[in-house]
């Protein structure tokens, strides 16, 4: 290697990431078939495993996260979009929660019309709305509600809960239109309140851009975060 070549070390680090993210993949699906058997034979160590599985899910979410941000920051980051049945997506989502769900004696909620369908990125979308799920299970006190449906002619996504809601700051950032990177990355789940803005800029129609907005109240009472696509 030539003494004057300099290491771009952001490549380096999204070449690191993609190979973790295949690993962590592989023990994803292990430990949740672990949970799942552990569970089905009523094994005391099932709790744990269910833990496990969710904290390996959540790595290998925010790994997913760093890579999608740094091909976005390289203008590499490409949309695959596609007709999407809803409630698909959402069981799917859920299910990823459902050990973890179950351990905890927590309800997790699915209100969607069967046959909803719009055109997305259902990987983006599913990655993004994962980390939500999983901070709204650190967070809420029994329940969880996902929810989809058509208004003023877009889709509106809502995860909510019944915990204590978000703080004010966070809630004035994600709606604020000038807020900057350094900003997000300053506060608790900045990260991936920031991915979920970029993906959500990325679904574009006839002009306009998705969004993502934050709120306290709502049917539970506790957070409410809406995801709009155009």
């Amino acid at each position: 290697m030539a003494n004057n070549e300099k290491l771009d070390f952001s490549t380096v680090l999204a070449t690191a990431v993609h190979d973790m993210k295949n690993s962590l993949s592989m023990l994803t699906q292990t430990t949740e078939s672990l949970a799942r058997e552990s569970s089905a034979l009523g094994l005391s160590n099932s709790d744990q495993l269910s833990r496990l599985h969710y904290e390996v899910n959540r790595v290998n979410g925010s790994l997913m996260q760093l890579l999608a941000l740094y091909r976005y920051d390289k203008q590499q980051m490409t949309l695959s979009i596609e007709e999407v049945l809803l409630d698909d997506l959402l069981v799917d989502l859920a299910s990823n929660h459902q050990g973890l769900v179950g351990s905890l004696g927590k309800t997790l909620e699915i209100d969607v019309d069967p046959d909803l369908t719009w055109y997305c990125d259902p990987i983006l979308l599913e990655y993004l709305l994962n980390d939500i799920v999983a901070n709204g299970l650190r967070y809420c006190r029994n329940q969880i509600k996902l929810s989809a449906q058509i208004v003023d002619n877009k889709l509106s996504i809502s995860v909510s809960d019944d915990g204590d809601g978000y703080p004010d700051s966070i809630i004035e950032l994600a709606n604020s239109e000038d807020a900057v990177t350094a900003q997000f990355l300053q506060n608790r789940s900045g990260l991936g309140l920031y991915f979920a803005k970029i993906i959500a800029l990325a679904h574009t129609n006839n002009g306009e851009q998705g969004k993502v907005s934050l709120a306290n109240g709502g049917e539970l009472g506790g957070s409410v975060f809406s995801l709009c696509l155009p």
